[in-house]
């Protein structure tokens, strides 16, 4: 028996260590003491053993659960990653046979996030006071991020989260996927349970947080916190899925209605206008990002190098255009044609107008961006959309003399 006891089977993605000086013959548990590459880092409850090592590469969690478990969350972990989805990197999975065990067990590794704080740091240090609230908007954040990618989560909690600090905000991310699922789109009874859970959970965590000697600060309302995770997340959720109408004349509303969700933190992949008696039904579906995705699309689009929030800014004119135009054609127009259209017709005719500016500017895309804002501010002020032409017009008189 114990020539077949240790690691038998791994499997490990490109660019991380092959994890192979471990001591996979021992359980999880006798880790710390069996390798150097043990670190200590704290971590929020688990029904499972898990462990962190360090190498050069990073830092890594592995958790020790039933090979199918293991092999089910790898999988969806990895869907979420495709879709963008905010949680930890599925790295690779592992099958070991360890003392006492009649069945091979399996071995869920992933990147540990860095930089990231579990929620029992953030209310045991009183320097970080000042982000208990924004966790509240973060954890509403990724509960819509989620079930805007199709994923139901089944075990919604602080413990399951991991946060990092991002210029004085709060990002949330998904640590434990062992009970999720992803369907093409969850129901709203699927979203009311997993909500349900979450509030179930956080109570339950911070009672037993506010139960230890000092551990949660006082003001904090354990009772409260799962039903103001609740309402904030209904707002955002009713804000980035509805539908609005709009008048023929009221074309400004829809880059207004962009430029809200934009700063949510959330992209537009497609929008479509449904014609209706009084004008224009408005839908948007929206889409989680990467922090490179506008500025890759772009270039695949029309070869510009822009920054980020450029492209983003960019990308949202194409869609408005490729909106219209297929309204007017009675079919929906494949986006590159509108890239296509937006370059041609917008894009290079304003730049080389006001050519002149670039040097007071720094680059094309960022004086054409900068004529787009003049142009939401003009119509916002407006009431109406005063078009690109005037735009131009009016940014070219304010700027071309000072």
């Amino acid at each position: 028996m114990s020539e077949t006891l240790g690691l038998q089977a791994i499997q490990v993605r490109p660019g991380h260590p092959d994890f192979l000086d471990l001591p996979w013959s021992e359980p999880l548990g006798a880790w710390r003491a069996a390798t150097g590459r043990y670190v200590e880092l704290e971590r929020g409850l688990s029904r499972h053993e898990v462990v962190f090592v360090g190498y050069d590469h990073g830092t890594y969690a592995l958790k020790s659960m039933p090979e199918r478990v293991v092999l089910k969350e790898y999988a969806i972990l990895r869907t979420m990653e495709d879709d963008s989805v905010p949680a930890v990197e599925p790295v690779g999975h592992a099958r070991v046979r360890v003392p006492g065990e009649e069945e091979p067990d399996g071995v869920l590794i992933t990147r540990y996030l860095d930089h990231s704080l579990p929620y029992r740091t953030l209310f045991r240090t009183s320097g970080l006071a000042r982000y208990r609230d924004r966790l509240l908007d973060a954890m509403a954040g990724l509960i819509v991020r989620l079930h805007l990618g199709g994923v139901y989560w089944g075990d919604c909690s602080l413990s399951n989260t991991l946060f990092r600090r991002d210029a004085g905000e709060l990002q949330a991310f998904l640590v434990d996927a062992e009970t999720s699922a992803v369907y093409p789109e969850l129901s709203d009874g699927q979203r009311r349970q997993d909500l349900m859970i979450m509030e179930e959970n956080l109570y339950g965590e911070l009672s037993d947080l506010s139960a230890g000697a000092g551990a949660l600060p006082p003001g904090v309302a354990v009772h409260d916190m799962g039903r103001v995770i609740r309402d904030r997340y209904e707002r955002l959720w009713d804000e980035i899925t509805r539908e609005d109408s709009i008048a023929p004349t009221e074309a400004w509303r829809m880059h207004e209605r962009i430029r809200s969700l934009n700063a949510l933190g959330f992209s537009v992949g497609e929008v479509s206008l449904v014609a209706t008696d009084g004008g224009h039904r408005l839908r948007m579906r929206t889409i989680v990002t990467d922090r490179d995705y506008h500025r890759h699309q772009i270039h695949s689009l029309t070869g510009i190098v822009a920054g980020e929030r450029q492209a983003a800014l960019m990308l949202n004119e194409i869609r408005e255009m490729q909106a219209t135009l297929g309204e007017q054609l009675g079919r929906r127009l494949p986006i590159a044609m509108a890239a296509h259209r937006w370059l041609e017709e917008r894009y290079r005719p304003t730049v080389e107008r006001l050519a002149g500016l670039r040097e007071r500017v720094g680059d094309l895309p960022e004086l054409y961006c900068q004529v787009l804002e003049h142009k939401w501010y003009l119509s916002e002020r407006a009431k109406e959309d005063v078009g690109l032409e005037k735009a131009i017009e009016d940014y070219g008189m304010r700027f071309q003399s000072a």
